[in-house]
């Protein structure tokens, strides 16, 4: 039988990005521009992908690398103010394994010409398969590849 555990965390990372509200938080809301960023290293096999964004909307997004383990993110929208805050609760699995639950709240704050924005996550993470520096660290290079997609629409413009 293996030892079960769990272990509260909670992290928050702050960005500023030159770019309106409106526009970061579209790249959370259009599912093409956030295919464009929120993804898995260009090396891992692409799963099922799927974002219906809005209150009670669920989005899915699984990969990994060659022979696995799939990677597996499985979230529910909770609460949605457009250019304000996205707030979802999602699972998160590898392969069959639940490795975490988590509650995270996204806040879009004007900046002068651009916007603050500010990411919490709270969670829950099981049995060991996962923690919370390695999910921060994650996501920090989620947030990263935002902001190089907000400097390639600036680009484009």
């Amino acid at each position: 039988m293996n030892q079960r555990s769990v272990t509260h965390a909670t992290f928050t990372i702050e960005r500023t990005y030159p770019a309106a509200p409106s526009r970061v938080f579209d790249a959370f809301a259009d599912p093409q521009i956030k295919a464009r960023w929120f993804g898995a290293p260009k090396e891992w096999e692409i799963g099922e992908v799927a974002i219906d964004f809005r209150v009670g909307g669920r989005e899915v997004n699984s990969g990994g690398p060659k022979g696995g383990p799939v990677h597996y993110f499985d979230c529910r929208y909770q609460d949605i103010v457009p250019n304000e805050r996205i707030i979802y609760a999602y699972d998160m699995h590898l392969d069959e394994i639940r490795i975490s639950v988590s509650l995270t709240t996204i806040e879009f704050k004007p900046s002068g010409s651009g916007t603050r924005l500010v990411f919490t996550e709270q969670g829950a993470f099981l049995d060991g398969f996962d923690g919370a520096d390695g999910r921060e660290h994650g996501t920090r290079q989620l947030l990263d590849q935002l902001g190089a997609e907000l400097a390639r629409q600036a680009a484009d413009a």
